[in-house]
C-alpha cells in the first residue's frame, strides 16, 4: 500500500512504502480532467459505508461519509467537516457557482451576484452546478479560505493531516484539471436518481444500477461494458485523492459499482474536440476511412448514455429520416467519422445536403491538405449524386394508371421561355437601297437581318420566297421607308450578312472557357425552365423555349415559305397547370393571354403560330410519363389488332365485290394501307399548304396500271409526294380484284380528279373503329412495321455472328421497316468523303493483314528447322495478331456495307415511332447484344418502360 493512500486513509493507519494507484472509478479528479461535466458524482465505500464524492469547479470536494455527515476537501489539502443545512439558515455558497434546477423542473430563482445561496445536499447536486461552476471557475480562482467565509460555517477536521509535498502535487494537478475543462463544450444535464444511498446500498450489479433514468427510459441502452485500461492511465496522470479515505479492497469493488452508474459520461475522443476536428481535416482522407473502422471496433465498450448520445452506439446503420436528429446528439467527432464511413457505403440519405454544408463551411477555413481532402469529398459526393439520380428513375408503369380522361393530378411549372430582344446592328453595318446608305427603324432592321441571314441559300433564288418576305417586311417599315423602298432587287443586304457571317464564326471559334460558361448560363436555364413538378415527381420538359421571329421556310415548295414568323409573347400563351399550384409569373410589365386547369390535356402552355394558324405546344419530353404511357397503349393496341386482322383483312376481300361504289373504294383503300403501310391523308385547303397526299387523298395522276410489267402480273406503279413532300415512288403487285377495281375507279376521270372520290379520311376512321376499338390507319401502319422487324430478326440474325454481325442484322431488318414506310432521306453532304476514308482504311487493313502473314510465315518456317520454343511464342503471338487484324477488317467491312445501303433511309424514324421497343430489348437480351448497340442515351430514356418489362422470350 503506498504511503500516499495510507496517510490520506484515515490518522490509525499506518504508512507504507509508496505504490502505484490502484484502479479507481471514473469520478476522480483525474479522469475529470477529461470526462463530460456531466458525469455523476462517485460514491466509494468506506469500512462497508458508502463515501460519495462531488469536485466543484474551483477544486474543492464534498465527501458525504457513511454516517451522513460532510466533509470539505480545499484545493490546497486542508479539510473541513461541513455543517448540515437547516431550514431557517441554511450555509453559503461560493459566489462563483449557480444554483442547479430543481428537482421538480421549476425554474430556481434569480441569484443576485451579491446574495449568498443556500447549498444542496452533496447528493442532490444536479449536473447543472456541475457546470456552471466549471464555467465560472474559466475566470476566477479558486477561493481562499477566510475566517469570515468558511469558518463561520464549517468546523475544522481533526482528521487527516496531509504533508506539504502532496498539497503542491494535488494543486498543480487541479490547474491542469481547470485547464482541460475549460475547452469542453457544454452537455445538457441528466437527471439523477432519487435516492443515492439506497442504491449505493444495494449489491454491485452492473445490469440494473446501469439504467438510464425514467426519462430516457425511450432512448436504447448503451454498451455495457466499458474499457478499464484509458481509465487507470489517465489516474495516473491525475494523482489526486477522492478515495484516498477508502481501503484499497473496497476500491476496487466500488469501480464495478462506479462503472455500472457511468452512463452520463462522454466517451473522450480528443481533449478538446474543436481541436480533433482540425486536425482530422488535416489527415488524408484514408487514414481517417482507417480511423472511422477504428472508432466503430471499439465502440462496444466505450458505454455512455448521456442525452447527447441518445441511441445505442452499436448500431451503425441508421434510417435517413433518424440520421440527422441522431447527429445533434453525438459528438462531433464521432459525427465526421460517421459521415466518412456512410459515404464510402455510399448509403441513401435524405438530410445529407445539410451536413455537407457544415462540413465545407469548416473546411473552407482550413488550408494545406484540408482543402485537397474537400475536393476529393466533393468528387466522391458528384459519383454519389449520379448514382441517387440513377435511383430516382420513376417506374409509373408499375403505378395505377390514372382514371379513363385524366392526364395528371398535379401539374407545376415555370412557364415558357420567351426568345431574347433584339439587338440592333453596330453602326458600322449598313444598309443600301439603290447604292445609297440607309437606315432603317429597328422593326424592319431586323425582319431584313433575317433575310440576309439566308441570302446565300437557296430559299433566295425562289421567287415565292423572295415576294412573300417583301410583302411582310413592307407590313412592319415606316411610312417614310415604304415610300423609299419600291423594288426588293435594289436591296443590299451583303454588309449586314457579313456581319452575321463574322458572329457564327466567333461563335465557333470560342474558346474553352467561353464555352463552358456559355454550358453553365444553359444549364441554369434548363433547371429554371426545363423541369416541372407532375404528379409529385420531377419530370423533364421537352421544347421550353418560344421560338424567336423568323422567316417561315417550310418543307418542299410550300406556297408560304419566306413569310414573317412574328415574335410570341405571354400575351398570345395560354398557361395550363393545377389549381393549387403555383402558377408560372410572366415577364414584368406582361400578363398570360389566360391560365385553365384542364387534367384532360397533356400540354403546359399553348400558343397560335401567325403562318398557318397551327397551335403549338409546351409538352413534357419523350421520356415523360405521359409520353411514355402513350407509345405503351399504342403498341398495345397495334399488338391487338394481330388478333383481329385476319378478319379485318376478309371482310375487305369480300367488300371488292360489293354492289356499292363506295363499300368497293373503302375496302381497296383499306388493302392499300394495311399491305403498303400508306397514310390516311388528311383534308387540306388549296394554296395553304405543299401539295401532299394520302391515300384517302390520292388522285387519278398519282397512279399507272400495267397488266404485266417485269415479269409480274397486275402492277400499279404509284408516284406522289407524301409527308413532309417526301416522294413515294413504288410499283407493286396486286391482286386482280384490286387491279379491276382500280380500272373501275378511273373511268371517265382526269389527272386531278380524287381517284377515291366517295371516300375521305373520316369515313374511314369511322368504319375502322366499328371493326375494332381503338383502330386507325397509324395502327395498321404500327401493326406491319413492328411485325415486319420481328419476322426480319428471326430469319436474319444467327447465333454464331459476331456482335457486329448481329448488329448488321438488325439494321438490315429496320431498313426492311424503313422501306416499307417510305422513311427515306437524302444521302448526306459528306456521305462520298466518308466512304473514300472508310474505303482507305479498309485498303490499309488489307495490306496489314498481308504483311502479318508473310511475317507469320517466315517465323514458321524457322521455327520448323529450330524447334526453338522462344520462336514458338513469336509464332503463336503473330497468329493472334493475323486473327485480330481479319476482325478488324471484317468490321470495317460490314460498316461500308451498312452505310451504303441506308444511305437514302432514315432507319431513326421507323425505330422511335413504329416499332414496338420491345421487340428490340427482347433480341438484346437473347443474343447478348448490348443494348447501348440499339439505343443511344435519350432513346433508352423515352423506352425505359419497355428495357424494365421485356424479357429475352417477348414476342409481338
Amino acid at each position: 500500500m503506498s504511503s500516499k493512500v495510507d496517510k490520506i486513509r484515515s490518522d490509525n493507519h499506518s504508512s507504507g512504502s509508496p505504490a502505484k494507484k490502484p484502479l479507481t472509478n471514473s469520478h476522480n479528479t483525474s479522469s475529470s480532467k477529461h470526462r463530460d461535466p456531466n458525469a455523476k458524482p462517485s460514491s466509494k465505500s468506506k469500512e462497508g459505508g458508502a463515501v460519495k464524492v462531488i469536485l466543484l469547479s474551483d477544486g474543492t470536494k464534498i465527501k458525504t461519509m457513511p454516517d451522513g455527515s460532510k466533509i470539505k476537501v480545499m484545493p490546497d489539502g486542508r479539510k473541513f467537516k461541513m455543517k448540515p443545512p437547516t431550514s431557517s439558515m441554511a450555509p453559503k455558497q461560493n459566489n462563483s457557482s449557480h444554483s442547479s434546477k430543481p428537482k421538480g423542473g421549476s425554474p430556481p430563482p434569480k441569484p443576485s451576484s451579491n446574495s449568498a445561496r443556500p447549498e444542496k445536499p452533496p447528493h442532490k447536486l444536479s449536473h447543472n452546478d456541475s457546470i456552471s461552476r466549471k464555467e465560472d471557475g474559466k475566470h476566477k480562482e479558486p477561493p481562499k479560505p477566510s475566517s469570515s467565509s468558511i469558518r463561520p460555517k464549517e468546523k475544522s477536521s481533526s482528521s487527516k493531516d496531509i504533508n506539504s509535498k502532496h498539497k503542491e502535487h494535488s494543486s498543480s494537478k487541479h490547474e491542469a484539471s481547470k485547464h482541460s475543462n475549460s475547452s469542453k463544450p457544454k452537455v445538457e444535464p441528466k437527471k439523477e436518481k432519487p435516492e443515492v444511498k439506497e442504491e449505493m446500498a444495494s449489491p454491485p450489479r452492473i445490469k440494473e444500477e446501469s439504467r438510464t433514468p425514467e426519462k430516457h427510459s425511450k432512448k436504447e441502452a448503451s454498451s455495457p461494458v466499458k474499457s478499464l485500461k484509458k481509465e487507470s492511465l489517465s489516474e495516473e496522470e491525475g494523482g489526486d485523492d477522492d478515495d484516498d479515505d477508502v481501503p484499497l479492497n473496497q476500491r476496487f469493488d466500488d469501480n464495478v459499482k462506479s462503472e455500472s452508474r457511468r452512463s452520463t459520461k462522454r466517451p473522450r475522443y480528443a481533449e478538446n474536440d474543436e481541436e480533433e476536428d482540425d486536425e482530422e481535416d488535416d489527415v488524408p482522407l484514408s487514414e481517417r476511412k482507417g480511423s472511422a473502422k477504428k472508432v466503430k471496433h471499439e465502440e462496444p465498450v466505450k458505454k455512455s448514455s448521456s442525452k447527447k448520445r441518445k441511441h445505442h452506439e452499436s448500431e451503425e446503420d441508421y434510417s435517413a429520416g433518424e440520421e440527422d436528429e441522431e447527429d445533434d446528439y453525438k459528438p462531433l467527432a464521432k459525427q465526421k467519422k460517421e459521415e466518412k464511413t456512410k459515404s464510402k457505403k455510399k448509403s441513401k440519405d435524405t438530410k445529407k445536403d445539410k451536413k455537407d454544408k457544415k462540413d465545407t463551411s469548416r473546411s473552407k477555413a482550413k488550408t494545406g491538405r484540408g482543402a485537397k481532402v474537400e475536393v476529393k469529398k466533393e468528387k466522391g459526393g458528384g459519383r454519389k449524386k449520379k448514382e441517387e439520380e440513377k435511383q430516382e428513375v420513376w417506374e409509373w408503369w408499375k403505378e395505377t394508371p390514372h382514371p379513363e380522361g385524366v392526364k395528371w393530378m398535379f401539374l407545376e411549372h415555370t412557364g415558357p421561355l420567351f426568345a431574347p430582344p433584339y439587338e440592333p446592328l453596330p453602326s458600322s453595318v449598313k444598309f443600301f437601297y439603290d447604292g445609297e446608305e440607309m437606315k432603317l427603324s429597328e422593326e424592319a432592321e431586323e425582319v431584313a437581318g433575317f433575310y440576309a441571314r439566308m441570302i446565300e441559300h437557296d430559299y433566295t433564288t425562289k421567287d415565292v420566297f423572295n415576294n412573300n418576305f417583301y410583302r411582310d417586311w413592307k407590313k412592319v417599315m415606316t411610312h417614310e421607308e415604304k415610300a423609299i423602298i419600291k423594288d426588293m432587287k435594289k436591296c443590299n443586304f451583303k454588309q449586314i450578312h457579313a456581319y452575321y457571317q463574322r458572329k457564327s464564326e466567333e461563335r465557333k471559334a470560342m474558346s474553352k472557357e467561353e464555352k463552358q460558361e456559355n454550358k453553365r448560363k444553359n444549364e441554369e436555364i434548363q433547371k429554371e425552365y426545363g423541369f416541372c413538378s407532375f404528379d409529385g415527381h420531377k419530370e423533364k420538359i421537352g421544347n421550353f423555349r418560344v421560338e424567336p421571329p423568323s422567316l417561315f421556310r417550310g418543307r418542299g415548295e410550300h406556297p408560304k415559305q419566306g413569310q414573317l414568323k412574328k415574335r410570341i409573347g405571354p400575351e398570345d400563351v395560354i398557361i395550363n397547370c393545377s389549381k393549387d399550384s403555383k402558377w408560372p409569373i410572366p415577364p414584368e410589365g406582361h400578363k398570360w393571354k389566360k391560365v385553365i386547369h384542364e387534367n384532360s390535356v397533356t400540354w403546359l402552355a399553348s400558343w397560335t403560330e401567325n403562318i398557318q394558324g397551327a397551335i403549338k405546344y409546351v409538352m413534357l419530353n419523350p421520356s415523360s410519363r405521359i409520353k411514355g404511357e402513350k407509345d405503351w397503349a399504342k403498341y398495345e393496341t397495334a399488338r391487338k389488332l394481330k388478333e383481329s386482322v385476319d378478319r379485318i383483312r376478309n371482310e375487305y376481300r369480300e367488300d371488292w365485290k360489293s354492289k356499292e361504289m363506295r363499300v368497293r373504294q373503302r375496302a381497296v383503300a383499306l388493302y392499300f394501307i394495311d399491305k403498303l403501310a400508306l397514310r390516311a391523308g388528311n383534308e387540306k385547303e388549296e394554296g395553304e399548304t405543299a401539295d401532299t397526299v394520302g391515300c384517302c387523298s390520292l388522285r387519278v395522276e398519282h397512279i399507272q396500271l400495267y397488266e404485266e410489267q417485269d415479269g409480274m402480273e397486275f402492277v400499279v406503279k404509284f408516284d406522289f409526294l407524301g409527308k413532309d413532300s417526301i416522294r413515294y415512288e413504288n410499283s407493286v403487285p396486286v391482286e386482280k380484284r384490286v387491279f379491276k377495281n382500280l380500272k373501275l375507279f378511273t373511268e371517265n376521270k382526269k389527272g386531278e380528279d380524287n381517284l377515291f372520290d366517295r371516300l375521305n379520311t373520316s369515313i374511314l376512321n369511322k368504319y375502322l373503329q366499328e371493326l375494332m376499338e381503338g383502330l386507325t390507319a397509324k395502327v395498321f401502319r404500327t401493326y406491319n412495321a413492328s411485325s415486319t422487324l420481328q419476322n426480319q430478326l428471326v430469319e436474319l440474325t444467327d447465333a454464331d455472328d459476331s456482335v457486329t454481325a448481329k448488329m448488321l442484322s438488325y439494321n438490315r431488318a429496320n431498313r426492311a421497316v424503313a422501306v416499307l414506310c417510305n422513311h427515306q432521306r437524302a444521302a448526306p453532304k459528306t456521305f462520298d468523303k466518308q466512304m473514300e476514308n472508310l474505303q482507305e482504311k479498309i485498303d490499309k487493313k488489307h495490306l496489314d493483314i498481308k504483311e502479318a502473314k508473310k511475317g507469320l510465315k517466315a517465323i514458321k518456317s524457322e521455327y520448323k528447322n529450330s524447334r526453338n520454343e522462344k520462336l514458338k511464342l513469336a509464332m503463336e503471338k503473330k497468329a493472334k495478331q493475323v486473327e485480330r487484324l481479319v476482325e478488324q477488317l471484317a468490321k470495317l467491312e460490314m460498316k461500308a456495307t451498312d452505310k451504303e445501303e441506308n444511305k437514302e433511309i432514315a432507319l431513326g424514324t421507323s425505330k422511335l415511332n413504329y416499332l414496338d421497343p420491345r421487340i428490340s430489348v427482347a433480341w438484346t437480351k437473347k443474343w447478348d447484344v448490348p443494348i447501348e448497340k440499339v439505343y443511344n442515351k435519350t432513346q433508352r430514356d423515352k423506352f425505359r418502360w419497355a428495357v424494365d418489362m421485356a424479357g429475352a422470350d417477348f414476342v409481338f
